[in-house]
Order: C-alpha cells, then structure tokens, then sequence
C-alpha cells in the first residue's frame, strides 16, 4: 500500500473558499438588524461603520456605498419585494427572512444601482456563499439571474397593476409605500396624481444633512464654513450640508453650540416662538422634549426676550438628552422628567406651550425608511389617547392669552386636524390662530389656519402644527 495520503474525490470544479466584501457583509447586518431587532438602520448602521474602519476593511467611498446600499433597499423594498416574488416559485412569506434579505440587497444593485448587472449577481451570490452558505447561494443566483432580465421600468409594467384600475396599489408599488399609507397621505395632501407621485418620489430620496445654529451660540456664517455648505431653504438658522458628510466633525455641533434639525423641526420652534400673546412672555414649556432639538432652539430663543424654558421629558434617558443638547444655553432653563399628561407644575403656569407628541412617524420617512413597513393602521389607535391627552394637558397649562403648539411629524388627518378638533370642543375657551403670517417666506402652507409642511414641496419632514390661544 502507498504511504501517500488519499486525495478526496472531487465532481465538477475544486472548492473555492469565499470571499468576504465588507462592504455587502456590512450592509447585510445591518439590514438583518432592522428586521430581527425592530432596530432603525439611521441608529445601527453608523457604529457598524465605525467599528469596519477601526478595523481598516472600509475606507470613506465603501462607506457610502454601504450607506446607499442599506437605505436604497429600505426605500425600495416594497418594490423589490413584488419583483423578487415574480422570480420566485414560492410566496415571499415561505423565503428565509436572511434569503430575502440578500435577494432585495441584490435587486437594488440591479434596479437601483448604476453596478453592471454581471457584478451586482456575482457579489450578491459571493455574500450568499459567505452568509448563507453554498446550498441558498445557488437559489439567489438563480432568482437575481431572472431579476436582471429587465430593468426597472419594465419590471414595474409587470408587476404593478395598472393606475387606472387601482391607482393606490399602482403607487404603492411603483414608489414602494404600503397600501394604507399612500391613502392616508393622499388625503392629506388632497389634489390629483401630480402631487402624491411628488410625494412619494420625495419620501424615496435621500434628505440632506440640516443643522440649526443655536441662537446665541452659534452663528450660519460660522456654520457656512463648513465644506459644501449652503443656507438653508427657509429658517434663518438653517444650514444645509448638501453633499452630506459627518455632522460630528463640525466643531460648533461637537460643542453642542450646534446642532442636526430638520428644517421643518426648527420652522415649528419659530412660529410659536412669533405667535402674539396677550400679556407677558416669561415662561415658555416644551411638555415633550426629548431628545432636545426643539428644546434648544427654545431655549436660546427665549433666552433673547429674557424668558425662562422648562423642559419636560417622561423618559429619564430621553431627558438625559434634552438637558445635554440645552447645555450652555445662554439663559436659565430648567430639565425635567415628568408625564406631560399628570404634570407637577400647575394649571395656567405658561406663556407658551409645545407639544410635539409622540406619533407614527409618517412625516419622517425619508429619515427612516424601514418605519413604513413597520406600521400599521391600528398603531393610530394607540397613540389617539396619548395625543389627545398631552394636547389637554397643554391647554390647561397655559395661562389665558397665552398659546398653545401642537406639533407632529405626520400628517396623517387622524394625528393633526381630528385631535386638535376634538379638543376645540372640549375647550371652548380657545381659538385657533392662523399660522401662516408666521412664516412669511414659506409657500404652500395649506388652506390654514394650521400649517402642514411637505418634503417634496418644502425639502422637510412633513410636519405639522396648530397653534391654539387660551382666551377664557
């Protein structure tokens, strides 16, 4: 007998080991993270991005590869979704959640992406091999083979059924929404198809990075130094990083002078901040404060007038945040962790009161995309109660002449108009101010007297704000 070890019996080509993209790996994560952990990718993904380049296994380009990688899929997902199940012979409910994962990963290389079609396989069945192993590799290279037969367009003459039959279906899966959330947000927005395709195409659009210079604090000038750089759209304290880039490393942000806000955030703190009073303006109430945007910007605005901010957050780490985005504020404030709905201060103790109540979160969904496929319809239900009673709350804490903002990013009519009509009834004292002169430079601010702000016609989170003053 030989000596010589026994070589083992081989079919077809040798094994081939293989081999790990960081940059797909880590998009995987964290796209398995947002489904398994109910986690936000905008939350997950910068500390996976952190930890690959301590590690060297990513530099600044395979970061934001990996960031459009992560979002573009979330965006989209509805779309890739309904193409995915047209190569599939199977319903998408019967496909390992890991499969789909990699499978919409590769469709949005191949649909989405300006990646060569022969790449977007390759690597996508390479991460398969990697996270799944060989047996499901082969079945992702099977169905993205079948997904790359066709771009876009043609894919969604197939699968979406045609606007004349059902145009809300028809838009739910051409710009990706659920059903019941393009219905909602057109009846929101009211008018013809123009306006929700606009919407929805907006709400599927990466959002510029905005920082608000804290009154006081920080200046726009300063902040306009900052590499690409421009002003903002409509708040004077508004600068926008129109090539995106890393909000911490301005040094005004690190120091807290600074901050990252929404533009429709930051319009919201102004109007109430402009709204009339009858009588005197020294205390001002945030009643849900957390995490501290809004509270900030207040609180150097009322600084200015000599007025005094409390700042009200029911959850003790939420607060935390608050008091560390109000720190340095150039006048007294005041943090505290309290429910806005059973307050410790007293009835009628406030010139002005915000409330920007907990919601669905449909104003924000080009912020965080996975959000629209994690609500659902009765999740309204669950927040009316809260909703209402912090508006109430709001009301009998503010002293007569005195107003009140009810605030939301949604524009959802069950979240805006119906609470604040609701609680007109049960406060007959009260009466709506028209918020529109507010903002003078704003366009398209709704048939009033309340305010609705839109991404694809102001560039901001669709927020939304009444304002109500205490008269008797």
């Amino acid at each position: 007998m030989s000596d010589q070890p026994r070589r083992p019996r081989t079919t077809g080509k040798p094994y081939r080991r293989p081999q790990k993209d960081p940059v797909r790996v880590l998009a995987f994560e964290a796209l398995r993270a947002v489904d398994e952990r109910d986690a936000y990718a905008n939350l997950v993904l910068p500390p996976l991005l952190r930890a690959a380049r301590e590690k060297g296994e990513l530099d600044a380009r395979d970061a934001a590869l990996a960031t459009e990688l992560v979002y573009g899929t979330l965006r989209r997902q509805g779309t890739y979704d309904a193409v995915v199940a047209a190569c599939v012979d199977r319903p998408l409910r019967e496909v390992d959640p890991p499969v789909l994962d990699v499978l919409t990963l590769g469709a949005h290389q191949l649909l989405g992406t300006r990646i060569p079609a022969h790449a977007a396989v390759s690597a996508s069945v390479e991460l398969a091999r990697v996270v799944l192993g060989d047996g499901r590799a082969k079945f992702v290279n099977a169905v993205l083979r079948k997904v790359a037969r066709q771009d876009l367009d043609a894919w969604l003459e197939q699968v979406a059924p045609p606007y004349d039959e059902d145009p809300e279906d028809h838009l739910a899966v051409v710009h990706s929404h659920p059903r019941w959330i393009v219905s909602a947000l057109w009846d929101s927005l009211g008018g013809g198809r123009d306006g929700i395709e606009d919407l929805l195409r907006a709400d599927n659009e990466r959002p510029e990075v905005t920082l608000v210079a804290r009154p006081g604090r920080a200046t726009p000038a300063e902040l306009l130094d900052e590499q690409a750089a421009v002003p903002g759209r409509w708040s004077p304290y508004a600068v926008r990083l129109s090539e995106g880039g890393e909000p911490g490393a301005v040094p005004a942000v690190a120091e807290g002078r600074a901050g990252v806000q929404d533009e429709g955030s930051q319009l919201v703190a102004l109007a109430l901040a402009a709204a009339p009073l009858d009588g005197p303006d020294r205390l001002w109430l945030d009643g849900c404060a957390g995490p501290g945007g809004k509270a900030a910007l207040l609180g150097a605005l009322a600084a200015q007038r000599g007025a005094v901010l409390l700042a009200s957050e029911k959850q003790p780490h939420r607060a935390g945040l608050v008091a560390r985005a109000l720190a340095g504020n150039p006048g007294p404030y005041q943090v505290i962790a309290a429910d806005g709905t059973r307050p410790p201060w007293r009835p009628g103790s406030f010139d002005r009161v915000l409330v920007d109540v907990p919601c669905t979160g449909l104003g924000a969904l080009r912020r965080r995309p996975e959000a629209r496929w994690r609500r659902r319809p009765d999740d309204l239900d669950g927040f009316a109660p809260l909703q209402r009673g912090l508006l109430r709350s709001a009301l009998e804490s503010v002293r007569v002449g005195g107003v009140v903002g009810y605030a939301t990013c949604s524009p959802h009519l069950a979240e805006t108009r119906a609470v604040v009509a609701d609680l007109l009834k049960q406060f007959p004292d009260t009466e709506l101010i028209d918020a529109r002169p507010l903002l003078p430079d704003v366009p398209d601010l709704g048939e009033g007297p309340d305010i609705q702000l839109w991404p694809h016609l102001h560039g901001t989170d669709a927020m939304y704000l009444a304002l109500i003053r205490r008269t008797g």
